[in-house]
């Protein structure tokens, strides 16, 4: 496979709804399923996070979550299917993803609870991504 033949398969569209995955995976993650933990690890309080940049913190996610799926895709390349897009996700994201912030976490001495809400939503985010980029070619 040549670079061209990458970008050639591309599906732009995949590629905008696997990003946007990560926002619907992430409201789910950290406002219904781990919000209370993942404030009080953080030690953010209600007020602390309305007087936040909410347009700068979703605006740059929402790059930054199409860098990732545009990278995902050509890694994934012009013969990907669902099953190998989600595999490959879920690899990204367990065995890149979560020990390089794994890492991190050790050096900055941050609890083991924080870790596994942010390395978790990260696992599952690249699995979704990843089955999205694959079965949409």
């Amino acid at each position: 496979m040549d670079f061209q033949q990458a970008i050639d398969s591309i599906n732009y569209w995949a590629v905008l709804v696997a990003a946007l995955s990560a926002f619907v995976i992430g409201g789910l993650w950290y406002s219904v399923l781990f919000a209370k933990p993942w404030m009080e690890e953080n030690g953010y309080t209600e007020d602390k996070l309305k007087n936040s940049n909410m347009a700068a913190i979703f605006g740059g996610s929402f790059i930054l979550s199409l860098i990732i799926s545009f990278v995902l895709v050509m890694f994934l390349g012009p013969e990907r299917d669902a099953i190998f897009g989600a595999t490959t996700g879920l690899m990204a994201g367990l065995f890149w993803v979560a020990t390089a912030l794994g890492i991190t976490y050790l050096f900055e001495r941050k609890s083991l609870k924080l870790y596994l809400i942010n390395a978790g939503y990260h696992i599952i985010t690249f699995t979704i991504m990843g089955l999205i980029l694959g079965m949409w070619r």
